[in-house]
């Protein structure tokens, strides 16, 4: 059960920094009451590590600048998280406890010494003397090196998330839980990275990273045109001045079939694996969903209704507090920090 006040969400990611501050009101309504973007230098993280540590210090202290919370829910991603669902025998929570660490030897591909263990039940199977439970590794250096940088922006981290829940957090709080017979994948395309989390019967059933995500897009423009990355950018984004040429769009139609056949091949393995047979709902979000052409490559590779994740739905803007020119156009990229911003500061054990 959640208790206390709303942390600010934070998200870092390998082009932009997004916060959210989201108030809770009576009777269970929420108002967004700050937002903030801060574009991020190329390279400043790449592949999930800290490379300029600079540039996201100073993003966040201009982020903050005006802002009394400093209790903030951060996100990690990467190839320093592995995600797993696993089976066990029915146990008592104190028995799980005991048992966590050995199961967390066989699955995860870390020394422990190295890995921060977290773990939750997602459902028990009575008839069979089993439940699934999953099981999250996240490497104590990469949470580290993401502390240190808050602290020398004077904020206090009190919650490390994985973006992937936090989508489904978002996800669940706008639409509420899928239904038990449906199967819904939330797809978060960011600039680096693409997170895949499909949902049956009601809770998670498969998480995966695609390491193909709006980045590659822009440098097959970058290369094949032989342009600058900004260049490239403003192609992919529609905002190039004079005329989009049929090349520019070929290169883009290509680029986007690549990354859908990516997802494809996660979809049918997990699809081969667990029995199910049909996808229901594609949720997406993250910056590279703002292309239209991403929507339909998706909807007709896949033939289900293809539905932009709206965390407004969750929290609309305070006017006089958000900057509505601030706000427009980031909504897909503000999934992930809405999704933060709905942790709170005394949050009990498995919430």
């Amino acid at each position: 059960m959640s208790e206390g006040k709303n942390l600010v969400g934070v998200d870092i990611g390998s082009s932009s920094i997004k916060v959210c501050e989201i108030k809770e009101k009576r009777r269970g309504a929420r108002e967004l009451v700050r937002f903030g973007y801060h574009p991020l230098p190329p390279q400043t993280m790449v592949d999930g590590h800290i490379m300029n540590a600079g540039a996201i210090v100073e993003g966040l202290n201009r982020l903050f600048h005006k802002m009394r919370r400093r209790d903030i829910a951060l996100r990690i991603s990467g190839h320093s998280v592995i995600i797993k669902k696993i089976t066990m025998p029915v146990m008592t929570v104190s028995e799980l406890a005991e048992q966590i660490n050995w199961e967390a030897e066989q699955h995860i591909p870390f020394d422990l010494a190295d890995v921060q263990i977290d773990y939750q039940i997602l459902c028990q199977h009575e008839s069979r003397g089993q439940m699934d439970v999953l099981l999250v590794a996240a490497k104590k250096e990469e949470i580290g090196d993401l502390i240190n940088l808050t602290i020398e922006a004077k904020l206090r981290t009190r919650i490390v998330d994985l973006d992937t829940f936090a989508v489904q957090n978002c996800y669940e709080i706008a639409y509420g839980a899928p239904p038990q017979e449906s199967t819904v994948v939330l797809l978060h395309i960011g600039a680096s990275l693409t997170t895949l989390n499909i949902l049956a019967e009601g809770t998670t059933a498969f998480t995966r990273d695609v390491l193909s995500a709006g980045n590659a897009i822009t440098e097959e423009i970058q290369r094949r045109l032989g342009i600058s990355q900004e260049e490239a950018e403003a192609y992919k984004c529609g905002n190039a001045q004079g005329v989009v040429t049929n090349d520019v769009q070929q290169i883009i139609q290509e680029s986007i079939e690549n990354l859908t056949s990516e997802i494809q091949r996660s979809l049918d393995f997990y699809l081969a694996t667990s029995g199910e047979r049909d996808i229901h709902k594609i949720y997406v979000s993250g910056g590279t969903t703002k292309m239209q052409a991403l929507h339909r490559a998706l909807s007709a590779r896949f033939g289900v209704e293809v539905i932009p994740l709206d965390p407004l739905l969750i929290a609309q803007p305070d006017p006089n507090k958000v900057d509505p020119l601030a706000f427009e156009g980031r909504i897909p990229q503000a999934v992930v920090a809405f999704g933060l911003a709905l942790r709170k500061d005394r949050e009990r054990a498995g919430s």
